[in-house]
């Protein structure tokens, strides 16, 4: 029986529908909710920069005058937290649970907001963990959002099939290295999410090179980068290519990543803001 399959399709074989065709089990928000786009923020490997990504996309769109939110899908590995300096506990009454909002207004919801110790691991498996990430779209109650970033842990595993199943996805960001890796990783990525219906709005390259601070010469750290052949193959535009500054990894330490100034993701944010005008 095929893993979507609501019958037995042994007998009618690879040209099932079911088979070829994921179910749809896109399912609402709480009901006091109001979100109006849902951007996913993927990669196939961990360490891209995926996280980073997705909260400065949040700064820039809120910076832009829009109220955004942060859904932090990385069960075990959260760390949009940490980004927005954020320490406290989240919320909850009878209506629903409430995300944290950041010192210039950005939502965030994360299961380091639910523990007793911040630092306490989730040892969890793997439906409990996608449990957790649809209870983050159901059951907190997330006003006037226009758009909202989920981070996703890396790979194609139960987190992000259930973010896909589960929201209303209005397209994904795949955040890539410059290593020849990046082909693997984003054909993955475009097979995922063609496998689910959902568009691309196109790449994102992390540690591109670094700039010597002496004389200004752009250093590739790691090795020339791929993604515009990568992106070429696959019809996808590369929204940005962001270099490795010490700053922006100072302050996303110290946790005042909104107060980090850069225009490398200015292609990224107004891909995005072009979907609220979308009919």
């Amino acid at each position: 029986m095929s893993e979507t399959c609501s019958h037995d399709c042994s007998s009618c074989g690879s040209n099932c529908p079911s088979r070829q065709q994921p179910q749809d089990f896109h399912e609402p928000p709480h009901e006091l909710s109001s979100i109006k786009k849902v951007i996913g923020v993927v990669s196939g490997k961990g360490g891209v920069g995926k996280s980073m990504t997705s909260a400065m996309l949040a700064v820039l769109m809120n910076r832009r005058g829009y109220h955004s939110a942060v859904l932090d899908a990385d069960i075990t590995g959260p760390s949009i937290p940490k980004l927005f300096g954020i320490h406290t506990r989240a919320v909850a009454d009878e209506l629903g649970c409430y995300p944290v909002r950041s010192r210039t207004g950005v939502d965030v919801m994360s299961v380091n907001l639910m523990l007793d110790n911040e630092t306490d691991p989730v040892v969890w498996r793997g439906p409990v963990i996608a449990g957790a990430v649809k209870q983050f779209w159901q059951e907190v109650i997330w006003k006037d959002v226009d758009f909202m970033f989920v981070d996703m842990p890396p790979g194609t595993g139960d987190v992000p099939l259930t973010v896909f199943q589960t929201l209303p996805v209005d397209g994904i960001i795949v955040v890539t290295s410059p290593q020849e890796l990046v082909g693997l990783i984003v054909e993955k990525a475009v097979k995922m999410a063609n496998m689910m219906n959902v568009p691309i709005l196109g790449i994102v390259e992390n540690m591109s090179y670094a700039v010597c601070p002496d004389c200004g010469k752009k250093l590739y750290v790691f090795g020339e980068s791929h993604v515009q052949e990568i992106a070429a193959r696959y019809h996808l535009p590369v929204l940005a290519q962001c270099p490795i500054d010490p700053e922006l990894a100072k302050q996303a330490d110290l946790g005042v990543i909104e107060s980090f100034e850069t225009d490398h993701l200015d292609k990224a944010a107004d891909v995005v803001e072009a979907l609220l005008k979308e009919k």
